[in-house]
């Protein structure tokens, strides 16, 4: 597949001209290489949000084991990048002096860090490599808390977010309009206003919602696809999803232990256990069996949270009766399923795609701001890949189709949705074929909506909006036939 490729090669070369009109430049050379480096890292991929949003609760889900937060007091004020590494390994960036590495050990509760090693100084960012598979394709960052915007001026911390990462995990609690505010496209650049879009907007502690009823997962799916349709979240987010991370995240690390002590809450007297699980505080002191003693609750408690007992206690006596059983379930309701299917489609499909945006980013802020002999013709050729890059649209046009405006039937909007890579970027998943169709199927199938879609696009009663859209899948359907042509599927 040749998604994204054709891109980056052009963004490629253009930073190799860059690098020779900055070539007496030490700083301007060191950040170009710094955007020729990104292009061979996984995608850089930002938890951001809030104070009490969930960051680390919802990367330890992602990466199915506890490493978030790292349990140092300063290390809140820091970045802390998640690598993929061969063992577990932590190095801290102080502000100013050289870089030192901390103590850190693996165990059954995940990550620990000796908090005597830390550096004396504040510390920029720190280096957590950690073997796992889901860091093999994408670099974590786990950031701050961003702070509500005050008028117009950018939290700092999201201004960092949007320059370092590729794309960002933006968590809310309910998508109220402080936290949209903050995510509205930055237009002062060729590149913001080309390519906007990297954001997935997730409602991260969705167990809350409705006062954490047993239907509070239900419901918060329910508004995060009002979300979607909100014209706000279109202008700057590909997409809205709803997951507990709490919920997640004890789906992927019970142990067998906790599933007996859960199967027995489940089997209690159903007027002594509703009682009990009322609160926190009822559930610690109430009359349980007595193998669920303190410690054993506190711990449930402590990994489950009120709602996640609740679900689970139900789950069980409606038929999860084994640990495999409970946790798939507790996955799947947890909302972590379709958040890990939308990065994957939206993010790491787009690898190369949001790698080269970051870096037109970076080279056009360099070539506006360190003007010089050629520094014009660089700023041109941004503008000529920008004009060119239909990936870009593609991702806008995604973000578009949640956006009631646009005024699309029901099928049209699945349909150009599906083919613009929604539901996958490989050409059988923008056609909504099996894996196994061979090229005449995928020829037919791409005659059939590029004749549906120029039609559309051609009706002089469509709206400029739809027209507009229209354009986008016709352009897609285009580029498709011509990879089929080359045998590039």
């Amino acid at each position: 597949m040749t998604y994204g490729l054709r891109l980056a090669e052009a963004v490629w070369g253009t930073l190799q001209d860059a690098l020779a009109v900055y070539a007496d430049d030490r700083r301007a050379t060191g950040h170009l290489r710094q955007q020729l480096g990104r292009l061979e890292e996984p995608v850089r991929l930002a938890v951001a949000g809030p104070w009490r949003s969930g960051k680390s609760t919802v990367i330890n889900a992602v990466m199915g084991e506890e490493v978030a937060p790292l349990g140092v007091e300063p290390a809140g004020r820091a970045f802390v990048w998640y690598e993929d590494g061969p063992q577990p390994r932590a190095t801290a960036y102080p502000v100013t002096g050289p870089a030192q590495e901390l103590t850190v050990a693996k165990s059954a509760a995940g990550l620990r860090i000796d908090p005597v090693g830390w550096p004396s100084g504040e510390v920029e960012d720190v280096v957590v490599r950690w073997p796992t598979r889901a860091l093999r394709q994408a670099t974590l960052i786990d950031t701050p808390a961003v702070d509500d915007p005050d008028g117009n001026r950018p939290s700092p911390v999201l201004d960092r977010v949007l320059r370092d990462a590729d794309a960002v995990l933006y968590l809310t609690r309910d998508g109220r309009d402080t936290d949209l505010r903050a995510l509205e496209p930055v237009r002062d650049s060729a590149v913001g206003q080309a390519a906007p879009v990297n954001v997935l907007l997730v409602l991260s502690r969705a167990d809350e919602v409705g006062g954490g009823r047993v239907d509070a997962l239900l419901t918060a799916q329910q508004l995060a696809r009002r979300q979607r349709r909100d014209q706000r979240v279109a202008a700057c987010c590909v997409d809205a999803v709803a997951v507990s991370g709490v919920v997640g995240l004890a789906g992927r690390v019970m142990s067998e232990s906790d599933f007996t002590a859960l199967a027995a809450l489940a089997d209690a007297d159903r007027v002594e256990r509703d009682a009990a699980l009322l609160s926190a505080d009822r559930f610690l002191r109430a009359n349980l069996p007595r193998y669920l003693d303190a410690p054993v609750r506190a711990a449930l408690l402590d990994r489950f949270g009120l709602f996640g007992l609740r679900l689970a206690s139900t789950l069980i006596r409606s038929g999860a009766d084994s640990r495999a059983r409970l946790s798939a379930e507790l996955i799947r309701r947890s909302g972590l399923a379709e958040l890990r299917t939308a990065v994957a489609r939206y993010f790491i499909e787009r690898t190369d795609v949001l790698k080269a945006r970051s870096a037109l980013l970076g080279l056009e802020s360099l070539a506006r701001t360190a003007r010089r002999p050629g520094s014009a013709e660089l700023l041109a050729a941004v503008e000529q890949i920008l004009a060119g890059a239909h990936d870009f649209r593609e991702l806008r046009l995604l973000a578009a189709l949640g956006d009631p405006r646009l005024g699309l039937a029901a099928d049209l909007t699945a349909d150009a949705h599906r083919l613009v890579g929604g539901q996958g970027v490989s050409l059988p998943a923008r056609l909504g074929l099996n894996d196994t169709a061979d090229d005449d199927g995928l020829w037919t199938a791409t005659c059939d909506a590029l004749v549906r879609w120029r039609e559309l696009a051609e009706q002089p009663e469509s709206t400029a909006a739809r027209q507009r859209a229209a354009r986008v899948v016709v352009r897609t359907c285009e580029g498709i036939l011509a990879e089929i042509t080359e045998g590039g599927r």
